[in-house]
């Protein structure tokens, strides 16, 4: 176990540690022989408690696994790097569906600005040339989103995304026992910008949405290597975004 003292000036790493005397932890993904009936039996896993370790927070796992970062890591990229501005390094809940920073991610808030979509009709929606008339721009502290429909929404917050990170996306709970599913693809290697959400009811009521409340989580995940090709370095179509963009296709 670590010292105090090295905890507290983070200079503790956690190791593998050994299960009983003579056995120690095996590493994830490792295949061993089958010598008898009773390995077939599932094994013990053993624990260790996330402390910061480096200025990644990197386990002693091994340097190939893709890692999930944690709070601690949320902060200070935040902090120092503006990763996620404005930031809550807490996790506020009171009175308001929850967002913040979490264990292992960050719930992101939902802005004040929507893109409703016109009424139902047999006009086709072509996402390579989506006409402009097709939505409606709304400013408003909450909307009721209609049932069986969709809207499009912008986050309170900017991201500015590392160039060893991808992000994962995955809605509110809160929402989803109400039927509303959150689309927001990966947030790629250096990509920046406000992010665009699709925002589905998929109930039978109309739901309400909260502005400057918890919309989605964002998990971190830093890649085994650095990418050749970045999102920035590409120039991807959403760079940067200011405002909710609808689909577009490179020329």
């Amino acid at each position: 176990m670590p010292s105090k003292e090295n905890v507290k000036d983070r200079s503790w790493r956690p190791e593998l540690t050994e299960m009983s005397a003579g056995t120690p932890t095996e590493s994830v993904g490792q295949i061993l022989p089958l010598t008898s009936p009773a390995d077939r039996l599932p094994r013990p896993v053993s624990r260790t408690v996330c402390r910061p370790g480096t200025r990644y927070g990197r386990l002693a796992l091994g340097d190939s696994n893709m890692s999930v970062k944690p709070d601690f890591w949320i902060r200070q990229m935040a902090t120092d790097a503006g990763m996620i501005e404005p930031f809550e390094e807490g996790q506020v809940s009171r009175g308001s569906i929850s967002y913040g920073v979490s264990s292992y991610g960050y719930d992101f808030r939902l802005g004040t600005t929507f893109k409703v979509p016109a009424e139902a009709n047999d006009r086709l929606l072509d996402p390579k040339n989506p006409a402009a008339n097709r939505f409606a721009d709304l400013e408003a502290p909450h909307y009721d989103i209609p049932p069986r429909t969709y809207v499009l929404g912008q986050s309170l917050e900017y991201f500015r995304i590392p160039r060893d990170i991808l992000t994962i996306c995955t809605g509110k709970s809160t929402y989803a026992r109400c039927g509303v599913v959150v689309n927001v693809t990966p947030f790629e290697p250096e990509w920046e910008g406000f992010a665009t959400l699709s925002i589905s009811n998929t109930g039978p009521s109309p739901v309400r949405l909260y502005g400057g409340e918890g919309i989605a989580q964002l998990i971190f995940l830093e890649a085994a290597a650095v990418c050749e090709t970045s999102y920035g370095d590409r120039k991807g179509k959403y760079q940067a975004q200011q405002r909710i963009v609808v689909s577009r296709v490179s020329s």
